[in-house]
């Protein structure tokens, strides 16, 4: 052991023999450690001075060490100065902080911008400042910023002053701030501060403050639609404040600089339609489409793909395209090669975006289709109920021939997992307006019931790309939406069974759950069940003694329209079709009068004479009704009670006096009572 320990000293007595260097250990030289003098000595003096260049030598090199070194010992000599005049750290941050206020103060109309400071801190505590001393406020305001109006909006604290005056300006004001600003807007566009100016200008829809600002945008669109601050304000001015024809401007300049220099003279006749300008000018199409090409590009590379004006010049320029030409497979590959899509994302919520995706969808083969369906993943939730991005899933619906892809990638999203669903989630698709559009299509196809008046544009949307699919589906549509609606009707009749109760108290709810049952394949026992058990308990209009009169209890099923409106429905076990004046009934029969007969035996009679009576009609018109003889023998035990319902002059069904719609016609108005009530007794007379 003692001659192990021997040998790693003799190697290295041996190594140091060599004439190589042994280490030096490391002493500890910093800054820390060396003692400040007020002033250094005279030898210390003289040393600094000397080099070894001096004497003939080489000049020394100083490296990283040596030169920290040396800020760091002139930084202590600075604090050594300091600590000589007797100055504490407080009083060098006072001296600092006076210094910065003197430089504050020797700039243009400082102290008109600390005083709009201070008034803005006072104004824009609303609640806390009584209407005359605001309006005090505002006059002084003005009084400052009238006449130097650019001066302050330039300046990024001065900026939100000028924004108060305008949020609390009468008219009047307001124009003249906007007639100082005007030959200045696209500057203040570019401003990080002054561009929300611009927006609380034009919030205030204004038509002639929006002429005076929108024009100065006429010409740079370009420039503007590129730059970091100034595109976002200008989309907003695009999207929500410009008129058509201001758009038409504005859209122009994508198609090439001269739309930008030479714009149209005759008012009204401003079209930004690129099929129009093409047709005009046919020599023009390369070079236009290349620099409309080349502009949308730019922006994608750019990240900047949020934009509605973006959007309209790509659906501008798609339309444009000839099919199965280079320049659309090059168009496609570029939005679907966005980065984490988004994109496509981003277009689902502006129209034509979404009219975009659509086409793509048309379009596309079933690779570009599954690769687009793939990139709105997490965002079929939110697509749902915008009033564009809906129409991407509908259009999923009709266009992909895979519908085990398209089940599998919306279903769970939009609907959630049978044993894990939200509430949330199934009453949204059910009230919400455009949601249910996306809940409800594939059950009842192009109904007036599902697409109103106000959804004319999914219509036409629709036949746009039913026209497109016949050439590039291989699928029977009506194949196709039987394979989606096996696919998803478990997930349906689930939620209809787990949240009956909340679907029942509004009426898209009750229509949401009569499609469900009548169209969806399937078991439907559970969820019918649910739905007559929400008829339990007595029709009572009044309120519970222990009801809180602000928060009060939904009212009973029966007394509601849309309630009763539903059980008819679910008894007659179809759908009237109005041409052959019948019920449809569907196959299997749902024998729904079975189920809810043994939930409201006990007060039938409240039903018959109440908002529902039609619901007890129903039962004994229901062929499959295996009760009607005991409830026939139970109405007539009644009938005194069912004529005096049915003769009570001025009540409707629901015991509420009628609402007269021709009181000074001189026509005869319509006889009261309830008119349920009044088939009923028909019904036992037979």
């Amino acid at each position: 052991m003692a001659t192990r320990l021997a040998e790693p000293s003799a190697k290295r007595k041996a190594h140091d023999n060599d004439g190589s260097r042994a280490k030096k250990a490391k002493t500890v030289t910093g800054p820390k450690h060396r003692k400040f003098e007020s002033k250094p000595t005279a030898s210390e003096s003289d040393g600094a001075s000397l080099s070894d260049s001096d004497d003939g030598g080489a000049a020394l090199k100083q490296g990283k060490a040596s030169l920290a070194s040396g800020n760091s010992i002139s930084n202590s000599n600075a604090a050594g100065k300091a600590l000589e005049k007797g100055q504490t750290s407080r009083e060098a941050h006072a001296k600092q902080k006076q210094l910065a206020q003197e430089r504050k103060a020797a700039k243009p109309l400082a102290d008109e911008v600390h005083r709009t400071k201070k008034l803005w801190e006072r104004l824009r505590r609303k609640s806390h400042v009584p209407k005359e001393e605001r309006q005090q406020l505002v006059d002084e305001l003005f009084s400052i910023i009238t006449g130097r109006i650019k001066d302050f909006v330039l300046k990024h604290d001065a900026v939100r002053a000028v924004q108060t005056a305008i949020k609390y300006s009468t008219p009047v004001q307001r124009k003249q701030i906007a007639k100082e600003l005007q030959g200045a807007y696209a500057q203040l566009a570019e401003s990080r501060y002054a561009k929300f100016l611009i927006g609380k200008l034009l919030v205030q829809n204004d038509t002639e403050i929006r002429d005076i600002i929108i024009p100065e945008f006429y010409g740079k669109v370009r420039k503007l639609i590129n730059h970091s601050e100034a595109s976002w304000i200008l989309d907003d001015i695009y999207r929500g404040a410009a008129t058509k024809e201001q758009k038409a401007h504005m859209l122009r300049e994508w198609y090439g600089p001269e739309f930008a220099l030479f714009r149209s003279g005759n008012k009204g006749e401003v079209t930004a339609d690129l099929s129009k300008i093409l047709a005009e000018e046919p020599s023009k199409r390369s070079t236009i489409l290349k620099y409309l090409c080349d502009m949308t590009n730019n922006l994608i590379q750019k990240k900047m793909t949020g934009f509605t004006i973006l959007h309209d010049a790509m659906l501008q320029y798609f339309l444009n395209l000839k099919p199965d030409s280079e320049e659309l497979k090059e168009f496609v590959e570029v939005v679907k090669g966005d980065e984490n899509g988004d994109l496509l994302k981003n277009m689902a919520f502006t129209k034509s975006g979404a009219r975009l995706a659509c086409l793509l969808l048309a379009h596309g083969s079933a690779k570009d289709r599954k690769q687009i369906l793939k990139t709105y993943k997490d965002t079929f939730q939110l697509m749902s109920g915008d009033p564009h991005g809906h129409m991407i899933l509908v259009a999923a619906y009709d266009l992909i021939d895979d519908t085990v892809l398209t089940s599998k990638s919306i279903f769970p999203e939009i609907l959630g997992k049978t044993e894990d669903q939200d509430p949330g989630n199934i009453i949204f698709l059910a009230n919400d307006p455009n949601a249910r559009i996306v809940s409800l299509y594939l059950f009842e196809g192009q109904s007036k019931s599902l697409f109103p008046s106000s959804h004319a544009d999914d219509l036409e949307l629709l036949s746009e790309l039913h026209e497109i699919r016949k050439t590039t589906s291989k699928k029977d549509a009506e194949v196709r939406r039987k394979e989606l609606v096996a696919s998803v009707s478990p997930q349906m009749l689930a939620a209809v069974a787990a949240f009956s109760k909340e679907l029942v108290t509004s009426s898209f709810g009750c229509q949401f759950i009569a499609d469900v049952l009548l169209s969806a394949v399937g078991d439907k026992t559970g969820a019918l069940e649910a739905i007559a058990s929400t008829a339990t308990g007595e029709p009572n209009p009044a309120l519970p003694e222990d009801a809180d009169p602000l928060y009060p209890p939904p009212p009973h099923i029966s007394l509601t329209p849309h309630g009763g409106k539903l059980y008819k429905t679910l008894i007659a076990g179809g759908r009237f079709d109005r041409e052959a004046g019948i019920v449809k009934r569907i196959d299997p029969p749902l024998n729904f009068a079975d189920i809810l007969y043994p939930i409201i035996k006990e007060h039938v009679v409240q039903w018959a004479v109440g908002p529902s009576s039609f619901t007890v009609l129903g039962l004994l018109e229901s062929p499959d009704f295996s009760s009607k003889k005991e409830l026939l023998k139970l109405l007539k035990s009644e009938k005194k009670t069912l004529e005096y319902a049915a003769t009570k002059a001025g009540t409707t069904a629901g015991g509420a006096k009628p609402k007269s719609k021709n009181k000074d016609n001189g026509s005869k108005p319509k006889s009261g009572g309830n008119q349920g009530a009044r088939l009923l007794l028909e019904k036992l007379k037979a």
